[in-house]
C-alpha cells in the first residue's frame, strides 16, 4: 500500500510521530496500543486516526522515518572528496553507529518480527536507510576510480562487500544474543579490518 496517497500531514503530525515512536520501540507492533501511542503524543484518538487511518501506517512511517533521518544526517556531513580511506572510515563509523545503536537494534528487530506481518516493511526499511547510504558510498567509489584512487569495475557489488566486511563478528553475536554493547576499541578493530581489506581489494 502507498502511505503517501492516505497518510495526512499537518500541524501535530510530528507530535503524534513522536509519540508512535516511543510507544512502538517500547511494545513492538502488536504490543502497542493506539490508546497508549495517542497518550504519548499528547493528542485525541481521533486526531490520530485523522493523520493515520490504521496502526499499520502509522507504524510503517515511523520505521522510514527514522531510517530516512539517520541516512540524511549522515549524508550531509560525509566528505566525499576525501580519500578513500577517510571516507571509508567515515562511512564505517556512522553505520555500525546505527545498527549498534538502542534504536538500530529496536528497528531490526521489529522488523524481523514483523516480517510476515509486513512483508513490505523490510524493504521499505532497506529502501529508506541502507539503500540511501548504499547509494552514495557507490557515487563516492566511482569517483574515487575516476581519480585514480580505487580501481573497481563493479561498484555495487564493492559497496555490498564493504558493507558487509563491516559487520564481521559483532554483527552476529548481536542478532544471537551472544553480546549487546561493544566497546570503542572492538568496534575500531572491525572498522580498521574492513577498510584493509577493501583496500587490498580495490586499492590502485
Amino acid at each position: 500500500m502507498n502511505t503517501e496517497a492516505v497518510v495526512r500531514k499537518g500541524r501535530k503530525f510530528d507530535q503524534v510521530l513522536a509519540g508512535a515512536q516511543e510507544i512502538f520501540l517500547r511494545d513492538g507492533f502488536e504490543g502497542a496500543s493506539v490508546d497508549e501511542i495517542a497518550k504519548a503524543a499528547g493528542v485525541s484518538k481521533a486526531t490520530l486516526y485523522s493523520y493515520f487511518p490504521d496502526k499499520r501506517l502509522l507504524f510503517l512511517e515511523v520505521t522510514s522515518a527514522q531510517c530516512c533521518k539517520q541516512a540524511d544526517e549522515a549524508l550531509v556531513t560525509m566528505d566525499f572528496s576525501r580519500p578513500p580511506r577517510d571516507v571509508l572510515r567515515d562511512a564505517a563509523e556512522r553505520f555500525l553507529g546505527f545498527i549498534y545503536s538502542d534504536m538500530g537494534q529496536r528497528i531490526f528487530r521489529i522488523c524481523v518480527g514483523e516480517a510476515d506481518r509486513f512483508p513490505e516493511l523490510g524493504r521499505q526499511f532497506y529502501q529508506s536507510g541502507p539503500m540511501t547510504m548504499r547509494r552514495a558510498l557507490t557515487n563516492y567509489l566511482g569517483q574515487a576510480a575516476a581519480r585514480g584512487e580505487l580501481a573497481i569495475v563493479d561498484l555495487d557489488l564493492a559497496a555490498d562487500q564493504f558493507a558487509e566486511l563491516c559487520k564481521a563478528d559483532l554483527w552476529t553475536k548481536l542478532i544471537f544474543g551472544v553480546q549487546s554493547e561493544f566497546n570503542q576499541d572492538e568496534v575500531d578493530r572491525i572498522i580498521e579490518g574492513a577498510i584493509e581489506t577493501f583496500m587490498a581489494r580495490y586499492g590502485a
